[in-house]
């Protein structure tokens, strides 16, 4: 019994035993090993000593560090203050055009309902209107004392409603009649523009021809001539042209030259002499403040119907209509209306003349 009471003992006791003979010879944190990771205390100053400049490098760069971060912080805060103020100038800047916009837009239609309200109390009703998508087109029929004739007001909606029509699309040829100019470039409105003469079986135009922004003939040696024309806008521009340079300037598309000027920012232009208090076919061309485009063909040569009108009566007439700018075109023979499918007016000659240039407005 006692026997086996002492094996019971020793099982119990064996993994102490085992642990502490281990211990015995392995010994890892021993005096010697602990001398060995020992080091004089020189060594350990100087280890120290470095360590310190270590950590003090390191504590500037990250003051520099910080600080760099709180320059970027400040500079990114005033980019975004002045981005934020730009972005504000910019949308009240826009509200304000936009006003702006919106109150010339206004203007301008009541400018048109002004002239409207003005050319319905002089002439009556119109005996034709259009409204297309390109323009709107109002016609009247002028009576007066001594002449007779036909007006169209005319509101562009695209510039590309508006153009100058090359007789035959050359330069030289035989020429063209309003009406055919008309219908073979889908017109509801045309009226003839520019003069020309004869040179070797062909018409020639005078003075400046623009179609399309491409100038086809260029003269200036008569310095009475008047350009007419329209610019990339639609707006009617013109008078005394010089230089090609001049004429590029204005940005001119189309246009055609005759003479005189009639008015220029609502004001008499003087009438070259030839010219003075002869009373004739008319072919006139103008706009309102408003932009609004006026053509006038007045019937002349026949005795009982239509003697013609002077420039001077053309130019009062103009004034009372309120039309700011306008030119005198080509006349005599030449003055031709057409509207909608037909010639209203009655051509001096007793039938249409063959021109070189017509405008027309395609609706």
């Amino acid at each position: 019994m006692r026997y086996k009471l002492h094996i019971f003992i020793l099982f119990v006791l064996a993994p102490f035993l085992g642990l502490g003979i281990a211990y015995g010879q392995l010994q890892p944190f021993s005096l010697n090993a602990t001398k060995a990771l020992s080091m004089p205390n020189g060594a350990f100053q100087e280890e120290s000593a470095k360590i310190s400049r270590q950590l003090y490098d390191l504590q500037e760069s990250i003051w520099e560090t910080r600080a760099a971060v709180e320059t970027s912080h400040r500079l990114i805060s005033l980019i975004r203050a002045d981005a934020y103020a730009e972005l504000e100038a910019y949308r009240q800047q826009h509200s304000h055009l936009q006003s702006l916009v919106e109150a010339s837009a206004a203007q301008r239609h009541a400018s048109g309902d002004m002239i409207d309200y003005v050319l319905a109390n002089m002439l009556g009703d119109p005996v034709g209107q259009t409204f297309g998508a390109n323009a709107t087109i109002k016609v009247y029929s002028l009576e007066e004392v001594g002449y007779r004739g036909y007006m169209a007001k005319v509101r562009l909606h695209k510039t590309s409603a508006l153009r100058m029509v090359l007789a035959g699309d050359q330069v030289g040829g035989p020429g063209e009649t309003t009406s055919a100019a008309a219908k073979r470039s889908g017109a509801i409105l045309a009226v003839n523009a520019g003069g020309f003469f004869a040179h070797e079986g062909g018409l020639l135009p005078i003075g400046i021809t623009v179609v399309d922004g491409e100038i086809l003939t260029f003269a200036t040696h008569d310095t009475d001539l008047s350009f007419v024309g329209f610019n990339r806008s639609g707006q009617l521009v013109g008078g005394q042209v010089n230089t090609k340079e001049q004429l590029e300037a204005m940005g001119v598309l189309h246009g055609a030259s005759f003479l005189p000027t009639l008015l220029k920012d609502g004001k008499k232009q003087s009438i070259p002499s030839a010219w003075k208090n002869t009373r004739h076919p008319r072919t006139l061309i103008g706009h309102f403040d408003n932009d609004d485009l006026l053509f006038i063909v007045i019937d002349g040569r026949r005795e009982g119907w239509s003697m013609g009108v002077t420039l001077e009566e053309a130019q009062d007439k103009l004034l009372e209509f309120k039309v700011r700018d306008a030119y005198n075109l080509d006349g005599g023979g030449s003055s031709t209306f057409y509207y909608d499918g037909k010639v209203l007016n009655l051509p001096s000659g007793g039938a249409e003349r063959r021109v070189t240039t017509n405008l027309v407005i395609i609706s």
